[in-house]
């Protein structure tokens, strides 16, 4: 079975955790240290703060910002559950805006619609964009909207590590606070874990103090300064995520070539209508690889046909606004829908080339016949 993503482990990661175990310090301790700061160089940031996941990075923003109930924040329909789900779980309410169809990322002119038409009672609180599978959303128009209505900026860049903006820096570093996520589907893996980063020296504090119980450690002692959790990352993993640091960029290059072979490989099925092909950025870091079905093809059928034919599939993301844990909340968001519907994410990461592109196109063209 050719799977739709392997995580990139060699023996000098496994070599690195190995050691942690044996030292006995298998909590929050020096490695997780280390990752950061190498994380905070990596990433051009001033800070960077380990997680036990990308959603407890996505939920520890909203709380360090205080977003709690009778706030709303925007949120694209088209997404993991994750960024609609910390909404919730911090007491606001998402307002979900529609994506457009090449990206599979909100615009400013859908953000500002959204705006526009929100007559809830709740107060408009920040604006939660999301780098779909590693394409940038563009953030400088996104600023200048946040500006404008007073609106705080998490970005959630949870597939976008290495992802780059057209002026060169990095998605995730834009916002109030950047998230990330180091799930084994992503890039970079910890197994689970998350990233935050921000620029804000107090913000910083408070999440650092916010994942570990509340705490903070002082001359005097443990000082417990408000009710926190237990979202920590382990050394073991650190040790996992800074094995694989230094090869992070050849990997993402490594994945903007394989892109751009499926780009070329699948021209033929988009030419007959068969499926329509993500657009192409430069800045693009590439997680996932998805295409749209034309109307009309069962999905599901066709996952089988490629199962079969041992090519793993699934579906891309999901349309929030079509699930029952968003029905309070759901309004019409024709892209996200079709996106939901018939989006198909194929085989990709960095230890593919093209045998695995011409193997997938062919089982791709044969099930689709």
């Amino acid at each position: 079975m050719l799977r739709l993503s392997l995580p990139h482990i060699d023996e000098a990661a496994i070599a690195a955790v190995a050691d942690v175990l044996r030292s006995g310090q298998l909590v929050q301790g020096a490695q997780v240290a280390a990752f950061e700061s190498e994380l905070q160089r990596w990433l051009g940031v001033r800070h960077a703060v380990l997680t036990s996941s990308g959603t407890a990075a996505l939920h520890l923003a909203l709380l360090a910002l205080d977003i709690g109930p009778g706030d709303a924040v925007l949120v694209p329909d088209f997404t993991f559950p994750a960024t609609g789900n910390v909404v919730k779980l911090v007491g606001a309410t998402p307002v979900l805006v529609d994506v457009e169809p090449g990206s599979y990322c909100v615009t400013e002119a859908g953000l500002q619609a959204a705006i526009a038409a929100w007559r809830g009672p709740q107060r408009l609180r920040a604006v939660m964009p999301v780098h779909e599978f590693g394409r940038t959303v563009p953030m400088e128009s996104v600023g200048r909207l946040a500006a404008r209505h007073g609106l705080a900026i998490v970005e959630d860049a949870a597939c976008a590590i290495g992802a780059r903006f057209a002026d060169g820096r990095l998605a995730g570093t834009r916002g109030d606070i950047g998230c990330f996520s180091l799930h084994p589907r992503k890039t970079l893996t910890t197994g689970e874990g998350g990233v935050l980063v921000t620029a804000s020296d107090a913000l910083a504090a408070r999440l650092r103090r916010l994942r570990n119980h509340g705490m903070e450690r002082t001359e005097a002692g443990m000082v417990f300064h408000e009710a926190g959790y237990n979202l920590r990352l382990t050394d073991l993993q650190a040790a996992l995520g800074r094995a694989q640091l230094p090869s992070l960029a050849a990997w993402i290059d490594a994945r903007r070539a394989l892109a751009s072979q499926y780009l070329q490989t699948l021209e033929p099925l988009a030419a007959r209508g068969l499926l329509t092909l993500p657009t192409l950025d430069p800045g693009h870091s590439w997680q996932t690889f998805m295409v749209v079905l034309a109307d009309g093809i069962d999905r599901a059928a066709l996952v089988r046909r490629l199962s079969a034919a041992g090519i793993e599939a699934n579906l891309g993301a999901q349309c929030l606004s079509a699930l029952p844990a968003f029905a309070d909340v759901a309004q019409a968001s024709p892209v996200a829908r079709r996106l939901h519907a018939q989006g198909l994410a194929l085989p990709f990461c960095e230890q593919y080339g093209r045998p695995e592109v011409a193997r997938v196109a062919a089982a791709l063209a044969e099930a689709l016949a």
